[in-house]
């Protein structure tokens, strides 16, 4: 008998990934890009930048050594020497301009093999076999992977080369210009009374006070912005999915006259998105207090740090203007943390939400850790054998009623589900994406099963070509072959359709879609298939000319049927009993089951 498991491994919530703290949320991160298939190329690219970058900087101070002999020159009004200045300058605006072109189409190319690293591998462990469908069932992670995968992953891209690069420059240049501002007071003394107070570098002190200050502060009144990021794009990534929802089932809720329902929920969800924007435009309006207040104070700021030294006689007009500029480069470097605030809250809103989603797909497996469990294993080809199978979920506590079952290859069987029994669960435990239970499910090693699963059967977007050849490759059966599929399933009307793209979902009827499977088993020929109650969904009919093709072609291909009393018939050649436990097996099933979601 299953008993309630102890936990769940691999059941990852945001908030456990939040506890990683922000260096481990970076290194994951930075393993994944890094360890891409673009991980070289990425090396590469920042290697180039920080080139690009210090030579930008090495430009700036040359522009800011430019400041002295100019203005000298107006100061003399020395036009020979004004003339000459400008030659150098337009010489010294030239390489910036083609450094700063540089630069940009070099971290626009960084944000692309971000994502492309990114995302690649976000992808690869997401479709791992069952992964995904193991993450679905993992909680509130496995809620809207196509956000976390599409918009959320974009966005860490771009704000990561942006403000990494914005960072690195920011470093370099204040660096640089604080040597000069060291330069210019290293021996500034103040006069207080009758005392003299040697302040050595105090432009530099000054400097590192202002754009402190401002930090504090953009940190103190900022520091919320990070958390109503997270939630809006948790509720834009709900209003996504519910409109998605709509267009995908819009014939439905058409003949159910639900479009005024329906609207009201996508109402509810795009309250929640402007609610949570409200918050971040209030978060931006305060923070603006701060940035924008700094950024009017920094007009006159340099001027002010720089008159001492200029009352003082220490520099001429010139001088005082070369000073002022680099106090405004060194303060603009140091203000980074404050012009981008709202940005870094953004990225780290973003970097919570996929690095937790990286490290619920690194984490997330098969659940682990029951008392009892259904197991799994591989035997000989040619044969399928259940021992002693329950199936538990929170609304069934099922078993077969034959303890000891084999199936040969070319059998057709028929499991007969009683009333309220949990056939599709049933179909699941054979599938292998529902463990919960007990009792030993063996497969044959080597041999493909081909699940049919209950409702119409998924069709990829592609052509109908590669609907029929799926999961394989449309190039792997003959042309012919696909043509007599078509015309032995009374489709011969989609024969000229094959390479022509569509939403085959949507032009074909439901008994069309579930021909078209059929097909696709004939094309495929696999040695096992399993079925979820398919043939009580068929007209008389259809039914009878899919019976014939497992009958004709598909002779050798062993059939377990999963259906109730009514979809008996002479195919099956043995009949296999699903029934209530005799005791409530309730208690060994996990809170969530598959198609929930949270």
């Amino acid at each position: 008998m299953a008993e309630r498991p102890k936990q769940v491994s691999g059941v990852s919530s945001e908030g456990e990934a939040a506890h990683l703290g922000l260096g481990r949320q970076v290194g994951l991160m930075s393993r994944t890009l890094f360890g891409s298939p673009v991980g070289k190329t990425l090396v590469l690219l920042v290697a180039v930048i920080i080139l690009v970058v210090a030579a930008t900087a090495y430009g700036q101070i040359r522009l800011n050594g430019w400041n002295k002999p100019f203005y000298d020159a107006l100061s003399r009004r020395d036009l020979r020497d004004f003339l000459y200045q400008l030659g150098v300058f337009f010489l010294i605006a030239g390489v910036l301009l083609a450094l700063n072109v540089t630069q940009r189409w070099l971290v626009e190319t960084l944000e692309l093999k971000l994502r492309e690293g990114l995302v690649v591998s976000l992808l690869q462990d997401w479709l791992l076999p069952r992964r995904a469908f193991w993450l679905a069932n993992a909680g509130t992670m496995g809620v809207n992977p196509d956000q976390r995968i599409h918009e959320d992953a974009r966005k860490l891209c771009e704000l990561s080369a942006d403000l990494g690069v914005g960072l690195l420059q920011a470093s370099i240049l204040f660096f640089i210009f604080a040597g000069v501002l060291w330069g210019l007071s290293k021996d500034f003394i103040f006069h207080i009374g009758d005392r003299d107070y040697t302040v050595p570098g105090f432009m530099v002190w000054t400097a590192v006070a202002y754009a402190s200050a401002g930090s504090l502060l953009s940190y103190l009144v900022g520091r919320g912005l990070i958390g109503r990021n997270a939630e809006r794009y948790a509720r834009e990534a709900d209003l996504r999915f519910s409109l998605v929802r709509v267009n995908e089932h819009v014939d439905d809720i058409s003949l159910a006259e639900g479009e005024a329902d329906e609207k009201r929920r996508i109402a509810l969800h795009l309250g929640n998105v402007l609610a949570a924007t409200r918050r971040i435009v209030m978060g931006h309006a305060n923070l603006t207090w701060v940035t924008a207040g700094f950024g009017w104070v920094t007009i006159v700021a340099p001027i002010l740090a720089a008159a001492p030294l200029y009352f003082s006689g220490k520099v001429s007009f010139g001088g005082l203007m070369m000073a002022a500029g680099a106090f405004s480069q060194a303060q603009s470097s140091l203000r980074w943390f404050i012009d981008n605030f709202s940005s870094i809250a953004d990225w780290r809103a973003t970097l919570l939400r996929v690095a937790s989603f990286r490290h619920a797909l690194l984490d997330t497996h098969e659940p682990s850790g029951f008392e009892s469990r259904i197991v799994y294993s591989e035997g000989e080809p040619g044969s399928i054998s259940m021992d002693g199978l329950q199936i538990v979920s929170s609304a069934n506590s099922d078993m077969l009623k034959e303890t000891t079952v084999v199936v040969k290859t070319g059998e057709r069987v028929l499991i007969q589900g009683a009333p309220g029994t949990g056939k599709t669960q049933l179909f699941r435990a054979l599938a292998g994406l529902w463990p919960w239970g007990a009792g030993r499910i063996t497969r044959p090693s080597g041999e493909q099963i081909f699940y049919l699963p209950r409702g119409t059967p998924y069709m990829p977007r592609g052509t109908l070509r590669e609907v029929l050849a799926y999961p394989l490759k449309a190039e792997s059966f003959d042309e012919n072959a696909f043509k007599r599929a078509l015309f032995r399933l009374g489709l011969e009307r989609l024969a000229p359709l094959l390479d022509t793209t569509h939403r085959w979902d949507r032009e074909l009827s439901q008994d069309e879609q579930l021909c078209l499977a059929i097909a696709r088993i004939l094309l495929q020929r696999p040695p096992w298939v399993l079925i979820d109650g398919t043939f009580g969904s068929l007209d008389d009919d259809v039914l009878g000319l899919v019976i014939d093709v497992f009958t004709d072609e598909l002779q050798r291909t062993g059939i377990i049927h999963i259906g109730g009393a009514a979809q008996a018939h002479s195919l099956f050649t043995r009949v296999l009993h699903l029934v209530k436990a005799p005791r409530s097996l309730k208690s060994a099933a996990p809170s969530k089951e598959p198609g929930n979601r949270q």
